[in-house]
């Protein structure tokens, strides 16, 4: 029988290799310990995935400063973090042979009002959901010593994942969170040197990325993670990923993932803002097609594959790797299945609401809801009620706003 190209390994640009082509792709865990470190939860969660047989492993946003978390259960690593859990995070992941990076993000003016912090933004363009808006702070524009400071964060957490024990990192930029607002000219009205053309607006993802690699050792992992396109009138195009594209690949990244959309569009789940429909499984990955075309770096593309065939196309089309991330919530032990020969598909669940910003905060709640039961040692539960998933959702968040709250009003 002859071997899946899914289970056949993949030599990085820096040097180390990839056991197999099947990525967990970063999903929000919301299991942050007290003072938003990682705890034991994070390590019997990774240890699940690892014997699942995944080759390498992008862990859920970490944020590189702690007046800005996208939820209140997130995990920060800053310089003066302690790397206890850190190091037993990557232990864990790296059990079986598979590698562990950590996607490092920072939300931008996506943060919860709840929350009390002030939202940054390339320019003071709030969130638009509607009548949810109200959910979000009112942002402002970043001066340039905040632009500085953020760049250096972003080295900072770099450097301290390669101390714990990561294999490298994923800065992110897409998904509408600070780099991506900087990238699309809805949300980036600047007239300096950051704003405007998309040379200026794609500098501080060029200037994180060389931060990055600048504060990391040989050898280290860095990837990024870039939406193909916004979906929504006006915002970050195909044209304007293909630039970004042909940008990077002067910076001699490792990995580049392609996904799509924001809070407002969140083509990531299927949705989209500008009524453009995404295939039912691989979303991207014909925008993914076109630009493996001109990357010179490795191509990944994530959203809704479910299945072992689709997966088998993803890579024949020219991408590198397959991104799974909610059918790995579902299925945790799926590559091990498929590798065994079995046409084992994850369900995925399918909110389908009338208000697309509930729904899509439901869909949020349900796999997050997965991603609990695993961390204290049970097993994923194939399906469950949206809105009861959702009601207990944002009462834990509430509960951990208060605890967020306590801490930093402590720390000032």
């Amino acid at each position: 029988m002859s071997v899946s190209p899914v289970f056949q390994p993949l030599l990085l640009p820096n040097g180390r290799s990839l056991p197999n082509r099947l990525v967990k792709a970063a999903m929000e865990e919301g299991l942050a310990a007290p003072g938003q470190l990682p705890g034991p939860e994070f390590e019997r969660l990774y240890r699940t995935w690892a014997e699942g047989g995944v080759g390498l492993m992008l862990t859920g946003n970490v944020m590189v400063d702690a007046r800005a978390l996208t939820g209140p259960g997130g995990v920060v690593l800053e310089a003066s973090s302690p790397l206890e859990g850190f190091r037993a995070w990557a232990g864990a992941a790296q059990t079986h042979g598979g590698q562990v990076w950590m996607q490092i993000n920072h939300p931008g003016r996506q943060v919860l009002a709840a929350m009390g912090e002030v939202a940054l933004a390339p320019s003071a363009v709030a969130l638009d959901l509607g009548k949810h808006s109200a959910m979000f702070g009112s942002p402002r524009a970043m001066t340039e010593a905040e632009i500085a400071e953020v760049i250096a964060r972003f080295a900072a957490t770099a450097r301290r994942a390669a101390e714990a024990g990561f294999d490298g990192v994923q800065v992110h930029a897409a998904h509408g969170y600070l780099i991506s607002q900087f990238l699309s000219p809805l949300t980036n009205r600047r007239n300096d040197a950051w704003g405007g053309s998309l040379p200026n607006r794609a500098r501080l993802l060029v200037e994180v990325v060389r931060a990055v690699k600048a504060a990391v050792p040989a050898g280290f992992g860095v990837g990024a993670k870039l939406n193909s396109a916004d979906f929504q009138r006006g915002g970050f195009s195909e044209a304007d990923a293909r630039e970004v594209v042909l940008l990077l690949n002067a910076e001699g990244l490792d990995l580049l993932e392609l996904s799509g959309g924001s809070y407002e569009s969140p083509a990531m789940q299927g949705r989209t803002a500008d009524g453009r429909t995404l295939a039912r499984e691989a979303y991207f990955l014909e925008f993914a097609q076109q630009l493996a075309a001109v990357a010179t770096m490795p191509l990944m593309t994530t959203g809704g594959i479910t299945r072992l065939p689709v997966a088998e196309q993803v890579l024949a089309s020219g991408v590198a790797l397959v991104g799974l991330g909610t059918a790995l919530a579902m299925v945790p032990e799926l590559p091990r299945r498929w590798q065994a020969g079995e046409p084992a598909v994850a369900p995925r669940p399918d909110v389908a609401w009338k208000d697309k910003a509930l729904a899509s905060l439901a869909t949020m709640a349900l796999v997050r809801r997965q991603l609990q039961r695993m961390a204290v040692g049970r097993a994923p539960q194939g399906s469950g009620s949206p809105l009861w998933a959702l009601i207990t959702d944002q009462w834990r968040t509430r509960r951990l706003t208060r605890r967020y709250r306590a801490w930093r009003a402590a720390a000032r």
